[in-house]
């Protein structure tokens, strides 16, 4: 299944704040992404990738800071700073964090996700994180800050990463869990648009085609989300998120794409909403090829709301 929409659209939907050229850690280093990959082929967020250095101060006023341990970790030791009220983490689950990471033995950090303004989705007991996270976050709730003292064989064991962790590095991280999203049954996915047609809307609106049971977004938040894309004019689908992980999407007023900062706002979690899209909200009069929309065509999406997160701006 393609993957256009969020890939075109990923400097408006969700972080306009992130750099795609490298981002500043506390340290001075740079790192050239936030995942990269071990020796096993698995993706981890805890790994620089490079130490250049830069000048660049952080500037996320919410990074915590990481309370080193009294002594090494032997073990994995799992301190809740704050406790969340959100669903329990389980294997399978989609985990939206942010975190820091540091050096447990001095506390030198090597990454985080918080000056990125970029939280790290995690899809638990896959092996695409170290164990210490794997083991760590299940049955984390949802809204909960935690720390993370993990020994070196739940982390890299004798293989060193980059210029900061070294051989048998322990390591400590400070989580804070956004969101835990259970897998979507990709059955599930709308097959239509649920609405009918639209050509020549001048407004983006919406219809509620299930109602939530959850809490409602606010504007400034970020969504969780599955969509479907269809053409407004004939409703043929041109885009699915279904077949991958779910995508976080911002209405943040002045970074949003348009039609999400207008059409979000107000769904409950666990709703689907049909949001009718004019050309003016989403790509303009050019359309866009890529996508399959033509010029001067409306867009439905048709959104099933997982989870939010994040401070409201209203």
């Amino acid at each position: 299944m393609r993957r256009t929409l969020p890939v075109l659209l990923t400097a408006t939907l969700l972080f306009a704040a992130c750099s795609s050229s490298g981002d500043s850690t506390s340290d001075g280093s740079t790192v050239d992404s936030v995942a990269t990959t071990d020796s096993a082929g698995s993706t981890d967020p805890s790994v620089p990738t490079d130490s250049t250095a830069s000048t660049t101060p952080a500037t996320n006023p919410d990074k915590p800071t990481v309370e080193i341990p009294a002594a090494i970790p032997t073990k994995l030791e799992i301190t809740v700073l704050n406790e969340g009220t959100g669903p329990e983490a389980k294997a399978g689950d989609t985990v939206i964090v942010d975190y820091v990471g540091v050096r447990s033995s001095d506390g030198v950090e090597f990454d985080n996700s918080y000056d990125r303004f970029e939280p790290f989705p995690v899809v638990l007991g896959q092996g695409s994180v170290i164990k210490g996270w794997d083991e760590g976050l299940t049955g984390v709730k949802a809204g909960s800050k935690v720390q993370l003292d993990i020994p070196s064989d739940l982390a890299y064991g004798a293989e060193a990463r980059g210029d900061i962790i070294g051989a048998n590095e322990a390591l400590s991280f400070v989580v804070e869990v956004r969101a835990v999203i259970s897998p979507p049954d990709p059955a599930n996915a709308p097959t239509d648009a649920g609405v009918p047609a639209s050509t020549g809307a001048k407004d983006t609106t919406t219809v509620d085609l299930v109602e939530g049971t959850g809490p409602a977004m606010q504007a400034g938040q970020t969504g969780v989300v599955n969509y479907v894309v269809f053409r407004g004019d004939n409703l043929v689908q041109l885009e699915s998120s279904w077949a991958a992980e779910p995508v976080q999407i911002g209405t943040a007023a002045a970074t949003g794409f348009p039609g999400f900062v207008k059409g979000l706002p107000g769904m409950k979690v666990g709703g689907r909403r049909a949001i009718i899209i004019p050309p003016a909200d989403s790509f303009g009069p050019d359309g866009n090829p890529q996508l399959g929309l033509p010029a001067n065509t409306d867009m439905i999406v048709v959104v099933d709301l997982l989870g939010i997160y994040g401070k409201p701006t209203g």
